[in-house]
């Protein structure tokens, strides 16, 4: 049973949305030599940064992390309770980073201290290199190889069964992006990680529906592996550019935590919401019956509406979808890890309990210092719902499932 309004529920949870800090010599250990000025680190105005290419990559403003921010530290104000006019005052001051964000053997130590029996591990600054090196594909999966090569040095992809970190795959080479799928499989992946948005690069753009992925997408069907939609740099701030005044209040890099108002109404849920119609309305659902989705730290409230699209869709053009309902396909086959400050009850109400994985976000400023305090935001939820949010469904997914 759950003891909703005290933070906690009395049997161990599993967390669909935790992460780890990169090590500075993540995306570096590892890379070609020839390689090796594709990323670097640089003093740039007395604070190491990290260079992509040549270029300051701000995506995260403390790209070391340590120290670091406290975990928890922005809840009230990603729920809208606490102005962050002044982003740095929402944060409050740093801390040492904690050895549970770099070892997994101290992170195993925590969860047990947390009541977390598993979790889905995933990158911080992992989630926002793509966009930077769209220019060069070849590159792009070279940098991403050798990162997913630190991440098995340094944390494996299944730790003791408990800690399933997810290996990166990107898109743009469809033969490499096969290459990198069975990397995983044949170094004991339960879960890979994805950029949703379409695929691009020099002089392409193109839909992860595209038959060009059915070799992947297979691969990761076969081996039962949870295809997971992180959010991070979709590449879709392009888009804000357009809306760009005189004043500058709209444009440029994406960073984490930016305050720019514009962006956060608009673009915050496009990425998710167009990449999972795409796995529907292209037929990769169809094409891939056993395949799992998973969508994380992409909150939930785009999930009604584009059900509600597809429902009118099949209506209009059913044969476009092969007769096969495309409502129905996304309730088989995705998952969704929602924001704790959205409508809950609603996304149980349209998708199912069944697909809901809850997702603490640790250690991160904008999740929970408490991962299993998400309990409180499930009000109106049976006790038989409030396990397979905040268990059952995720601990299923991290176990391989097979045709």
């Amino acid at each position: 049973m759950s003891t909703r309004g005290t933070g906690t529920v009395d049997f161990d949870v599993f967390d669909a949305d935790n992460h780890y800090y990169e090590a500075t010599d993540a995306f570096i250990r590892h890379l070609p030599k020839h390689r090796s000025k594709l990323v670097q680190w640089a003093n740039v105005d007395g604070k190491q940064r990290m260079i992509v290419d040549n270029k300051v990559f701000r995506f995260i403003p403390n790209p070391t992390f340590d120290p670091v921010a406290r975990p928890g530290c922005l809840d009230q104000y990603f729920r809208g309770k606490r102005a962050g006019d002044d982003i740095r005052d929402a944060f409050g001051a740093l801390e040492p980073i904690n050895p549970a964000y770099r070892d997994p053997a101290a992170r195993v130590k925590l969860m047990d201290t947390q009541g977390m029996m598993g979790c889905f591990l995933f990158p911080t600054l992992g989630v926002g290199v793509e966009e930077a090196l769209l220019h060069d594909p070849a590159a792009l999966h070279d940098v991403f190889h050798a990162f997913n090569e630190w991440m098995l040095d340094d944390w494996t992809f299944n730790y003791l069964d408990r800690i399933y970190a997810a290996p990166y795959i990107a898109l743009q080479d469809p033969a490499r992006a096969v290459q990198e799928v069975d990397y995983a499989i044949a170094n004991g992946a339960h879960v890979v990680v994805l950029r949703a948005g379409p695929v691009r690069g020099p002089g392409f753009s193109r839909t992860p529906g595209d038959p060009v992925y059915d070799g992947m997408w297979a691969r990761i069907a076969e081996a039962g592996l949870l295809a997971a939609y992180h959010s991070g740099d979709a590449g879709y701030g392009r888009y804000a550019d357009e809306w760009a005044n005189s004043q500058g209040n709209t444009g440029g890099d994406f960073q984490a935590f930016r305050n720019d108002p514009f962006r956060n109404v608009t673009a915050g849920h496009r990425p998710i919401y167009d990449t999972i119609a795409a796995l529907a309305c292209h037929g990769v659902l169809r094409r891939h019956p056993t395949l799992r989705v998973a969508t994380i730290e992409s909150g939930s409230d785009w999930m009604p509406l584009l059900l509600r699209a597809l429902k009118k869709s099949y209506g209009q053009v059913p044969r476009a979808y092969d007769g096969v309902d495309p409502v129905e396909q996304v309730r088989r086959h995705v998952w969704v890890s929602p924001y704790y400050e959205d409508d809950l009850p609603q996304l149980r109400d349209e998708l199912g309990a069944t697909q809901m994985i809850f997702g603490s976000d640790y250690p991160h400023a904008e999740g929970l210092a408490e991962p299993k305090a998400f309990v409180d935001d499930l009000a109106g939820f049976s006790d038989d719902e409030v396990r397979l949010v905040m268990r059952e469904n995720a601990l299923a997914l991290s176990q391989a499932r097979t045709a």
